[in-house]
């Protein structure tokens, strides 16, 4: 039976971890280690940790940032198949049951990945993301694999070194084109994971920052520079990461407003 190394990176994210964590622990597959690397929270977090005793694995240190983290989490995985959930995303029940049937009548497939839904602040529903088939060419113009709905073998993760700590935003995009060189990717039409969406989240407060490094870092190691549309596709993106934001906030602001009229 196949394995699965989950690694969870976390950072001052009390609020939401426990619902992470619940959400590997009350999966129906029975062969999965399960890391938690904390880079020293103070507000909580690890007392949550410790609270689940031996059900995990977990270590609170201060490390270089979140790539830092879930390599040092991976080091020394033994599973099969690996994956990274962020301490503000969940897992869908039967998730790891679903990927681990399609790793084992896919053996060519080194990288799955599915369909995940966005939630708010509160977990209530956003929208389902649908992601597309798999396509190379479209991969190099962007990235369209969902991260908390992605799992790979081990083989394909060491084949290529892991994550490149010196990025912060965009790492997992330069993974998956790295190991597209390497294996066969392949879509697994079901929803897999839940990706939330809230205001200290890194796409809201630093969209402008991520958008940069994802063309002008990651995009140019992977194709030739074209000026003008890198510049464009720079402002397009930062203009999406404040629109999000914008939006987010309305939302967010408007189920409060509710919440208290109704309370």
């Amino acid at each position: 039976m196949l394995t699965f190394t989950i690694v969870t990176p976390s950072f001052n994210q009390a609020r939401f971890i426990r619902e992470t964590i619940e959400s590997v622990l009350s999966q129906d597959y029975p062969r999965v280690a399960y890391i938690v690397r904390d880079g020293g929270s103070t507000d909580g977090t690890r007392d949550i940790l410790r609270a689940y005793g031996d059900r995990l694995t977990w270590v609170s240190e201060p490390d270089a940032g979140q790539a830092d983290a879930i390599n040092k989490g991976f080091a020394d995985a033994t599973g099969d198949a690996l994956a990274w959930l962020n301490a503000d995303d969940a897992y869908e029940p039967g998730a790891l049951r679903a990927v681990a049937g399609f790793f084992q009548a896919n053996p060519t497939v080194g990288l799955v990945y599915g369909d995940i839904v966005h939630v708010g602040t509160a977990g209530q529903f956003l929208k389902h993301r649908s992601a597309p088939l798999f396509d190379r060419d479209a991969l190099l113009r962007h990235c369209f694999i969902p991260q908390p709905a992605a799992f790979f073998r081990r083989e394909v993760w060491q084949a290529v070194g892991g994550l490149d700590a010196r990025l912060h935003y965009a790492m997992d995009w330069d993974l998956w084109l790295r190991m597209a060189q390497k294996t066969e990717v392949r879509k697994l039409p079901a929803t897999l994971a839940r990706f939330r969406w809230h205001g200290q989240s890194k796409t809201f407060a630093l969209g402008c920052a991520a958008a940069r490094e994802a063309i002008y870092d990651v995009r140019r190691r992977h194709r030739p520079a074209a000026p003008f549309v890198d510049a464009r596709d720079y402002l397009a993106g930062a203009l999406r990461a404040v629109v999000r934001s914008l939006l987010f906030r309305a939302r967010e602001a408007g189920g409060a407003v509710t919440r208290r009229r109704r309370g």
